[in-house]
């Protein structure tokens, strides 16, 4: 298990400062965040970081399936953060593909020359 929790089904108002104060019972808590969209708005689910992978784990097991502000949490271990950057209008497409040397591409690029 990860030192860094994936803390879901938050209730919308909860803040920073309440996320941190709950998981300081099980351990030092490094960062503790509710992500929020760009208005302000919160998700629903954010992510606490624990000094050690042992108070990680203590800290899941006791707040996985737990009662918080009338919702029940969702807690696991973080997955990393995939990059996903601007890929140029090409989504869905094989980034590697070469160009064909067939006879229809080669007539494509005759067309586009006059």
């Amino acid at each position: 298990m990860e030192k860094r929790l994936h803390v879901g089904n938050l209730e919308y108002s909860t803040t920073n400062e309440e996320l941190e104060k709950l998981f300081s019972s099980e351990g030092t808590v490094t960062t503790a965040k509710v992500i929020r969209t760009l208005e302000g708005k919160s998700k629903g689910f954010g992510f606490v970081e624990m000094e050690t992978v042992e108070e990680a784990t203590k800290a899941a097991e006791k707040y996985d399936q737990s009662n918080y502000k009338d919702r029940i949490l969702s807690v696991s271990s973080a997955k990393p953060q995939v990059h996903r950057g601007f890929d140029g209008g090409r989504r869905g497409q094989r980034q590697d593909r070469k160009p064909r040397d067939d006879l229809n591409s080669k007539l494509r690029r005759l067309r586009k020359k006059f």
